[in-house]
């Protein structure tokens, strides 16, 4: 259990005079992952920035960074194919956006689409 009164959380403050003071920490709560159902996901081809290679691009996430990496994880299983999840998209190396809808369609992600 934490100590309500560690001086590492109150670092830079030196005193206060209000009872009900709280140290801001910084650090702020992850956006809950939304259901399934819910998800809008849109896939596409991207080659831009990418030296000419064509990825499959996920957007539209919401949800936190754990549950984005295990669906990233997922996704690039199944397509036996490299790339990364971060900031609320996915990357899957290569042309995949038809076997990926099928994918995240079975998964349950209903609102999935290819643009």
């Amino acid at each position: 259990m934490k100590n309500d009164n560690s001086w590492k959380d109150r670092l830079n403050i030196v005193y206060s005079t209000n009872p009900d003071f709280s140290y801001d920490t910084g650090e702020t709560e992850e956006a809950a992952t939304l259901e399934k159902e819910k998800q809008t996901l849109r896939i596409q081809l991207d080659k831009r920035n990418r030296g000419g290679k064509q990825v499959t691009l996920i957007t539209g996430f919401i949800g936190n960074e754990r549950d984005l990496e295990l669906l990233g994880k997922l996704l690039r299983v199944k397509c036996g194919a490299g790339g990364s999840a971060k900031d609320a998209e996915i990357i899957v190396q290569g042309d995949f956006r038809k076997k990926v809808l099928e994918i995240l369609l079975k998964e349950g992600y209903l609102k999935s689409r290819i643009i």
